[in-house]
């Protein structure tokens, strides 16, 4: 995938992710929010005729609010589809609408339709519920790519999965290998033949909690990694202690310090060069050289006014934003000619603001997701985005430490 494509797709996993974040939150009274999914190859004419069905059903409703809410969303649904030709977009639809609860007893009628998502839509769907249903959609924004990941020594083991970008420990087990030094009173030979069968047993352990995690979803991993010190990981993989359809997925196996949890991590990072396509090694890229700019160079800014600037000014190669941060931007105009910008949480109020440079009352023009609103500057001067992810160190650290936007420079402004 090209660098315009990944920039294109993560964008679009962002926006699909914030509307179903929307839609989550969303309650109706009884089942009166209707979901509606549309696979490629329906017929939108099929669903209209499914819709005037569903219409006619929904007049033997009881309650009269029900059955006008119901009867409502459908006539919203029906309407939406007639923008379409005989077919839906490449990967389907989905449409939700209904009468959602704003409090005090009052309802709010929201229709929502989500074109082409970023996986086809496999399984056609309608449904009556208190709310949306928006499970399909969020398997679609899974992240891609699945891993499974094995650290082991004499001492310790973790298994765990690399999902898309996240590292997620599963399972852990610790050994009853005694050292080195035999005890008093044992031959050097039974001693060591008691060492061998501990180390045997506890191999078995390693491999059936990894057995049993990953056999399940041995057609869906597309590779396994193996690390720990030397010859631990080369005994454990010469030894066939693995089930011979996980042995057959192993993609390498890498020298690691530490095998707790913090060892899986490590892991993904000595398998750099075998994962280099997957997502989470260019995150980590990204961020690796970021913090080289912060720490040896001049060329990163971070913050949402340094880096805003830096983005007018045409000088951010790359923009770094942290795929967790949901902020909204608010601007400003005073009467003397300035304009502010001030960042508040996505459904805070909007703050009282005094003019930062001349202290006048200023007036609110605009309110605007801050995604959105840095995406836009930095696509008028042909700056590349990349969505951060936070279920790593570095990308965690973006969010907390840095507000969840830097940015690369081309060159230093001082700024």
């Amino acid at each position: 995938m090209s660098t315009s494509q990944t920039e294109q797709s993560d964008r679009k996993k962002y926006e699909f992710r914030r509307v179903i974040e929307d839609l989550k939150e969303y309650e109706g009274s009884g089942t009166q929010l209707v979901s509606l999914y549309i696979t490629p190859d329906e017929k939108i004419s099929d669903n209209v005729a499914h819709i005037n069905e569903e219409y006619s059903e929904a007049s033997n409703i009881k309650s009269k609010q029900t059955r006008t809410n119901v009867q409502d969303a459908l006539k919203s649904i029906k309407d939406r589809l007639r923008y379409y030709d005989t077919f839906p977009p490449d990967n389907g639809m989905a449409v939700f609408s209904g009468a959602i609860d704003t409090g005090g007893g009052r309802t709010e009628m929201v229709t929502r339709v989500l074109e082409d998502p970023p996986q086809p839509i496999h399984a056609s769907m309608y449904r009556c519920s208190s709310e949306f249903v928006t499970e399909p959609l969020e398997e679609m924004l899974a992240d891609q790519g699945l891993f499974g990941l094995v650290v082991l020594d004499r001492r310790e083991a973790n298994v765990g999965w690399l999902r898309g970008k996240r590292i997620e420990p599963v399972k852990s087990a610790s050994s009853l290998v005694p050292g080195k030094q035999r005890k008093g009173g044992q031959s050097a030979q039974r001693f060591a033949r008691l060492r061998l069968e501990a180390i045997d047993n506890f191999y078995q352990e390693v491999a059936g909690m990894a057995d049993d995690l990953m056999v399940p979803e041995r057609h869906e991993i597309d590779g396994i990694l193996v690390g720990g010190p030397s010859p631990t990981k080369d005994e454990f993989l010469d030894g066939d202690y693995l089930h011979h359809e996980l042995q057959d997925k192993v993609i390498g196996k890498f020298d690691v310090a530490y095998t707790d949890e913090s060892g899986l991590s490590d892991l993904v990072d000595a398998a750099s060069d075998a994962l280099a396509d997957q997502e989470v090694m260019q995150d980590k890229a990204e961020m690796e050289e970021f913090f080289a700019e912060l720490h040896g160079g001049d060329l990163a800014t971070y913050g949402f006014g340094p880096t805003r600037e830096n983005l007018v000014l045409g000088s951010v190669d790359r923009l770094l934003i942290s795929e967790d941060l949901r902020e909204d931007v608010v601007s400003y105009d005073c009467p003397e000619g300035h304009t502010d910008h001030e960042l508040v949480g996505q459904r805070a109020e909007t703050p009282e603001h005094t003019c930062e440079q001349c202290g006048s009352e200023p007036v609110e023009v605009e309110r605007e997701d801050v995604i959105d609103h840095l995406i836009s500057i930095a696509e008028q001067r042909g700056t590349e985005t990349r969505f951060i992810s936070s279920d790593f160190e570095k990308g965690e650290q973006l969010l907390d430490a840095f507000g969840g936007i830097a940015g690369i420079l081309r060159y230093s402004t001082g700024v």
